[in-house]
């Protein structure tokens, strides 16, 4: 099971990576807390001092084409917010 599926990088995040150094990432669904902190302390090599987690239902969207209306759903996520270590940070482009 892959726990960490992709960082969130929007610039509120960003403002929160700033202000109190934490980072977000969508990930499994039915990953619990401790999970995600060792997943994230082993890629990273970063000390976790906390985790929240928040979990997304799905919007129902629906379109009209030719066909008529067309519905369906977008996908349920989880998300969690991660707090590093002070002085530690987590660098998602690798600049050298």
């Amino acid at each position: 099971m892959e726990i960490l599926k992709k960082p969130v990088l929007t610039e509120k995040v960003a403002s929160l990576t700033e202000k109190l150094n934490r980072f977000v990432f969508v990930v499994d669904t039915n990953a619990n807390k401790i999970q995600i902190k060792n997943a994230i302390q082993q890629m990273y090599g970063v000390t976790v001092e906390s985790v929240n987690t928040m979990r997304y239902s799905g919007k129902v969207k629906s379109r009209g084409t030719k066909r008529g209306v067309v519905a369906g759903r977008t996908p349920s996520f989880k998300k969690a917010v991660v707090t590093v270590a002070k002085g530690e940070t987590i660098d998602f482009y690798g600049t050298v």
